[in-house]
């Protein structure tokens, strides 16, 4: 079949062109994952709290914060699995591109931008990337622990997921027994229970099977992103908080003049008593510091 159109050619006036075929989905960006999520709804008008969380973790480590914080702002309030983690999809790519890239998909299609962005760590990251790709979606912006410039010596990500990959575990075990033995097999590498014990929320049971809900493979190979930052050159200009733990080393004071660069705007606080898992270290000195930066 042939079909008028507008020719854009010379004077562009009415001329004959055959059909064009269908186009293909754009490929200059990373494809977006359907997120799992859990959403706390609310009538507020303001702008709703979307936690974003680190490295090996899932919605759930918000839960308790994200419900305590709904209430005390009335806000709606949204918990994210990244991909490659909790209930959300795999990919072989791990990128912050990639992972903003998901949050640019989700967001509107639930009517939740802008939003206030709260990133951990890896999240941190993804959200300094999502404000800085696509300010509009971002009403203001708060990064715990974490700073837009490659972490260096301070995190032994790579040995944990070598110590992931190589454990052996009968089948006949239930969840809590073979988390037992998983334990025993992680703590020659890994001496922090905290954080084995925090590793060892993701070994679930499926088909039979004990896997690791998180994409070992893909955070195994994409580490070197994951512990870097994309160079970017445009900056954010909404309001921003970046929380350290006064413990922790992962925001440094050399890193300030790149945070102001990016985030013009910036406050850069110190939690005392936290180390890098702020939220759990001290909740309550946390959620203070996010409804003072809301007010």
């Amino acid at each position: 079949m042939w079909r008028w159109t507008w020719a854009r050619r010379g004077l562009g006036g009415l001329g004959w062109e055959p059909p064009k075929p269908p186009r293909r989905p754009r490929s200059s960006g990373p494809r977006p994952l359907p997120l799992s999520y859990k959403l706390l709804d609310s009538q507020d008008p303001q702008p709703p709290l979307v936690f974003l969380h680190g490295l090996f973790g899932s919605k759930t480590n918000f839960q308790s914060i994200a419900k305590a914080l709904g209430q005390q702002t009335g806000r709606k309030v949204l918990t994210v699995d990244a991909r490659n983690h909790g209930e959300s999809p795999h990919s072989p790519d791990a990128s912050y591109e990639a992972m903003s890239a998901d949050l640019q998909a989700l967001l509107p299609q639930l009517g939740l931008a802008p939003c206030v962005l709260i990133g951990h760590s890896m999240g941190g990251k993804t959200a300094m990337i999502l404000a800085l790709q696509r300010p509009e979606l971002v009403e203001r912006l708060i990064s715990v622990d974490i700073s837009p410039l490659p972490i260096m010596g301070v995190s032994s990500f790579s040995s944990y997921l070598e110590a992931m990959k190589s454990l052996q575990i009968p089948q006949e075990l239930t969840l809590s027994q073979a988390r037992k033995v998983a334990d025993k097999q992680l703590c020659h590498i890994i001496k922090d229970i905290n954080v084995r014990q925090f590793l060892l929320t993701n070994l679930v049971r499926t088909n039979g099977q004990f896997v690791w809900r998180v994409n070992v493979e893909a955070l195994n190979q994409q580490m070197d992103k994951i512990m870097d930052f994309p160079l970017v050159q445009q900056s954010y200009s909404g309001p921003t908080l970046f929380l350290s733990g006064a413990n922790s080393k992962y925001i440094q004071p050399s890193h300030h003049p790149e945070i102001k660069r990016l985030f013009p705007q910036a406050q850069i606080l110190s939690v005392p008593g936290a180390g890098h898992w702020i939220h759990a270290d001290q909740p309550q000195d946390f959620m203070a510091r996010i409804k003072c930066f809301l007010s």
